[in-house]
């Protein structure tokens, strides 16, 4: 059973930088895209982007598209998201989900990880 654990959410200042990890285990771990979410305080979930298996094709939503960068290293069952030039509207609970290929629709995600908080404030 494939089971994700993300890690690496802190406390950051504008601008600044963060590296979330998503890292898988169980069951073929390095066969699954991994999508990455975020929930905003009071607002629903949206998608930041997402990897193919291979990692040969990535997706990001408009607002992650120049700041944010996914990739992944197979041999670590370990999929990033590294977050730049980070704003206040970043704030949020972050989450990776595994899928068979990369899609913008939650529902074909599972498993889960449980979320990792990004607070951006000064």
């Amino acid at each position: 059973q494939l089971q994700l654990v993300g890690s690496g959410g802190g406390l950051v200042q504008p601008g600044g930088s963060l590296r979330l990890s998503c890292t898988a285990s169980g069951y073929a771990p390095d066969y699954y895209a991994i999508g990455w979410f975020r929930q905003a305080p009071g607002k629903q979930r949206e998608g930041v982007g997402c990897i193919e298996a291979r990692g040969t094709r990535r997706d990001y939503a408009d607002f992650a598209e120049d700041r944010f960068i996914i990739s992944r290293d197979n041999s670590k069952n370990t999929t990033y998201l590294d977050l730049s030039s980070l704003k206040s509207e970043d704030t949020g609970v972050y989450f990776c989900a595994a899928a068979s290929r990369c899609s913008w629709y939650e529902e074909r995600y599972q498993p889960w990880g449980q979320g990792t908080q990004v607070t951006v404030s000064s």
